[in-house]
């Protein structure tokens, strides 16, 4: 019995399900403002399009009828004894999704930032603005990083070694191509060939 109860601790205590619990209650809380703006924001403004263009005062009056609806004695329509397409829950669904998709993009957007701002800052203090792999390079090629003119010049070194290296992978791809051709290279060929004529 101990040991269940330790393994159970161990679970509980771990990082990921303590994030999760985090997330549920994090994402109820963001529900219920995805939901206000919804209903008391973008709901009223499409129900007011809504009245202007189809006549209808809300989302919850956009129905589809399949076949002859179902009609109280009163003469009014019986919803609970119809078969229809609720257009307007549909369209709900559908701007409420957009909402959380738009809103959880910006959220996502603005942490990714956060995090790649205090990465530079973080490499900027510890590292003097050099990556990992610039002070290894340095070091292994015996690079004082305090000597600002061997800096400058390694990083004049890499800048040429990668345009090197970026116009051999050009010309590779080229000589590829040209070894290769795809139908639409031939077909320029051909044309050019009968443009010539």
């Amino acid at each position: 019995m101990k040991k269940f109860f330790g393994e159970f601790k161990t679970f509980i205590t771990r990082g990921n399900v303590v994030d999760m619990a985090v997330g549920v209650i994090v994402g109820g809380a963001f529900t219920a403002i995805v939901n206000g703006l919804s209903n008391f924001v973008l709901k009223p403004v499409i129900n007011w399009l809504l009245a202007l263009i189809l006549g209808k005062g809300t989302l919850s009056e956009v129905y589809t009828f399949l076949g002859t609806p179902a009609r109280l004695e009163d003469g009014t329509i019986d919803l609970a004894n119809s078969f229809y397409i609720d257009w307007g829950a549909f369209i709900n669904a559908v701007i409420n999704f957009f909402i959380v998709a738009f809103v959880l993009f910006t959220i996502v957007k603005i942490i990714n930032k956060l995090r790649e701002s205090g990465k530079m800052l973080e490499n900027e203090i510890f590292n003097g603005g050099y990556t990992k792999q610039d002070r290894k390079a340095m070091k292994k090629l015996g690079v004082n990083i305090k000597d600002e003119a061997a800096v400058a010049a390694y990083f004049e070194k890499k800048k040429q070694d990668e345009a090197e290296a970026k116009a051999a992978a050009e010309a590779k791809a080229k000589a590829d191509r040209e070894a290769n051709p795809t139908t639409e290279d031939l077909l320029k060929k051909i044309l050019a060939v009968l443009e010539e004529k």
